[in-house]
């Protein structure tokens, strides 16, 4: 599964407008795949690709009308293409220009195809070693790609780029309509390069022009802090291979410290591998549920919480609208469970799952397969969580002053409940 976006350990294959429009946060939401920007993204595959529905499709599909006029547009750009050699295309580049294509044409916009050293830079990237300017993308509902989170102490914080911010052009070249890999691929670059962003930012009077020179990112997915009066602090900022271990190291740390209550950190995390996020639950939510995934046959499996340690301090989980997938699934299952409160704004409402398939040659396709839902039995999929206690980001008190509105409140509740 995906997701950004939910999705598991990559595996060999299972079963189970031309317009130029200035972009607007109306509208503007993340759509769930989420991806580092960083150095990552013959007919035998078809079948592969277990998606039910498609299946007689996929076949009329590559039917003899078809394969006449893959021919014909062959011939006519083997006579008139004028840049053919200065490209230097090759055979490959065409096929997979083609199943790119055919994945593209599902109208899933979680649906991709990954060659061989796209897949390998993928899983890179979810365990946690790449290059690149160390933040999160994901693509907005007005065509532009959107920053969805900024890692702590990388090139993208240094430089003041902030979750929410538009990206608008990458060095001069327009986004607007761009897939995330085709984002991914202007603003990856060797170390020590610089890159300029324009981004538009709700609030400012004109796009900012943002130069950031490239590095080499360890993903610390995991941060964490003991507070004023034994109140724990762990931010999980994505879902990676690493983060069970990082929770770990940081739950465990401030355990020792003797934490009488905790604040666990979800805003502007765009979700992850679902390993990840059951680690995480095992380790301090009760024995259950974390949630079901619902797949196109009517079938559903639950996934189960293990349960080794519950919790048993007051919690506090902040969430916001850029919180989606994974971070969804967690935070669902504690208010369901009834172990701690909700605090920040709406989340931004994921309750599709992706699958992705391993193919014999190397390369992979990720598809929506399914639906999940939480323990309650809620599918949140265009509606998101609403937290117990509604409270709104004020950016500029935090940029300027360096005061979090949300966080002081999770405090504040937690401090309360410790009485």
């Amino acid at each position: 599964m995906e997701p950004e976006t939910i999705q598991p350990e990559i595996t060999e294959p299972v079963t189970n407008d031309n317009n130029k429009t200035n972009p607007s946060f109306r509208g503007g939401l993340v759509l769930g795949l989420c991806i580092g920007l960083a150095v990552a993204v013959a007919v035998g595959v078809i079948g592969f690709i277990r998606v039910r529905s498609y299946t007689g499709l996929i076949g009329e599909t590559l039917d003899g009308p078809t394969m006449s006029k893959i021919k014909a547009i062959e011939s006519v750009i083997d006579t008139h293409f004028y840049d053919y050699e200065e490209r230097n295309l090759t055979v490959d580049d065409m096929r997979e220009g083609l199943y790119d294509g055919l994945v593209g044409s599902l109208d899933d916009r979680y649906a991709q195809y990954f060659s061989k050293e796209e897949l390998e830079a993928e899983i890179a990237d979810n365990q946690g070693v790449y290059y690149g300017i160390g933040a999160y993308v994901s693509l907005a509902e007005n065509g532009y790609p959107m920053l969805s989170g900024i890692m702590d102490d990388t090139p993208a914080q240094r430089a003041d780029l902030r979750a929410g911010d538009i990206v608008v052009e990458v060095d001069g070249v327009s986004t607007y309509d761009m897939s995330l890999d085709e984002v991914v691929s202007y603003i990856k670059g060797e170390e020590g390069t610089v890159v300029t962003l324009k981004i538009y930012r709700e609030g400012e009077d004109d796009y900012l022009d943002i130069d950031v020179t490239r590095g080499a990112i360890e993903s610390k997915t995991v941060t964490h802090e003991m507070m004023e009066d034994k109140v724990g602090y762990i931010r999980i900022a994505r879902f990676d291979y690493v983060t069970i271990e990082q929770f770990d190291e940081a739950y465990s740390d401030l355990q020792a410290q003797g934490a009488k209550g905790l604040v666990l950190d979800l805003r502007d995390n765009p979700g992850g591998l679902v390993t990840a996020v059951m680690g995480v639950a095992d380790r301090f939510l009760p024995e259950g549920v974390l949630f079901s995934e619902e797949t196109s046959d009517g079938n559903r499996t639950n996934y189960m919480c293990e349960g080794h340690d519950p919790i048993d301090i007051p919690l506090v989980v902040l969430v916001n609208g850029y919180s989606a997938s994974a971070a969804e699934i967690l935070s669902g299952a504690v208010r369901d469970y009834g172990v701690g409160i909700l605090v920040g704004t709406t989340t931004y409402g994921k309750g599709i799952v992706q699958d992705t398939y391993r193919l014999t040659d190397g390369s992979a396709v990720e598809l929506t397969v399914g639906a999940y839902y939480l323990p309650n039995g809620d599918n949140i999929q265009g509606k998101g969580i609403e937290p117990d206690v509604e409270i709104e980001f004020d950016a500029e008190k935090y940029y300027d002053k360096g005061i979090d509105d949300q966080l002081n409140k999770g405090i504040a509740i937690v401090k309360d409940k410790m009485q």
